[in-house]
């Protein structure tokens, strides 16, 4: 299955949540700790739930910091 990444930066403290509110929502999304010092995860978004992904990380936006996070993020480029 081609799935669509998307990269976010969280608290450490929220990984397991995010984890848990997003793969509960059976076949929409997978997500994997890519850098767990930065607290980057990655979101592995199946074909056709990208919008309701974003319905999802919308609320989230509520009660946890989620930001995009950057291509010197990604490379594993630090400040």
């Amino acid at each position: 299955m081609d799935t669509h990444s998307l990269f976010l930066r969280i608290r450490r403290k929220d990984i397991a949540y995010l984890k848990f509110i997003i793969e509960s929502y059976e076949g929409m999304a997978l997500v994997r700790t890519k850098d767990p010092d930065q607290a980057i995860v990655e979101l592995m978004i199946a074909p056709g739930w990208e919008s309701e992904v974003e319905k999802v990380l919308e609320a989230l936006r509520k009660e946890i910091l989620i930001e995009k996070a950057n291509e010197e993020e990604l490379n594993g480029e630090r400040s």
